[in-house]
C-alpha cells in the first residue's frame, strides 16, 4: 500500500498527523463483546483507540474466551461492584438508559428489567 516494502514509522506518524489521526493505547483489564448468542471475553487484550477527525474507532487484539450470555459475569456471580443492588442490572446501564431516554433512574431500571437488560429495547420502551 505504501510501496517499497520498507516501513518507516516516522513517515507513518507524519501521515497520521497530517490526516488528523490520533492513536492511544488503553490499559484495558477486560473487554466483553455481548451478542444474543454468546459473550466474547478478552482478559489479555491490547486495546487501541483511534480518533480520526472526531470519529473514534477501537481495535481489540487478543484471544477471546467464548461463553453463554451472563455466564461467569460479575453481574451473575455477584462479584462486581457495578451491580448497585439493582437486581442484576448494572448501574452504568441504568444511567445510560436514563440519560438517553430522559427519565429517572427508577424508570430506567424498570424498563431494563422488563427488557431483560437490553439497553436499546429499554430506551425504545421509554421513548
Amino acid at each position: 500500500m505504501f510501496g517499497g516494502g520498507g516501513f518507516d514509522p516516522q513517515k507513518m506518524q507524519q501521515m497520521m498527523d497530517q490526516f488528523g489521526i490520533d492513536i492511544d493505547e488503553l490499559d484495558a483489564e477486560e473487554v466483553v463483546i455481548r451478542t444474543a448468542d454468546e459473550e466474547l471475553v478478552f482478559t489479555d487484550a491490547e486495546v487501541q483507540r483511534m480518533d480520526a477527525q472526531g470519529q473514534e474507532t477501537y481495535q481489540v487484539i487478543g484471544t477471546p474466551e467464548s461463553r453463554e450470555p451472563g455466564e461467569g459475569s460479575a453481574i451473575e456471580s455477584g462479584g462486581g461492584d457495578d451491580d448497585g443492588g439493582s437486581g442484576g442490572i448494572p448501574d452504568a446501564d441504568i444511567e445510560i438508559v436514563a440519560n438517553r431516554a430522559g427519565v429517572s433512574e427508577d424508570d430506567a431500571r424498570e424498563a431494563l428489567e422488563a427488557e431483560d437488560g437490553n439497553l436499546a429495547a429499554a430506551v425504545e420502551r421509554l421513548e
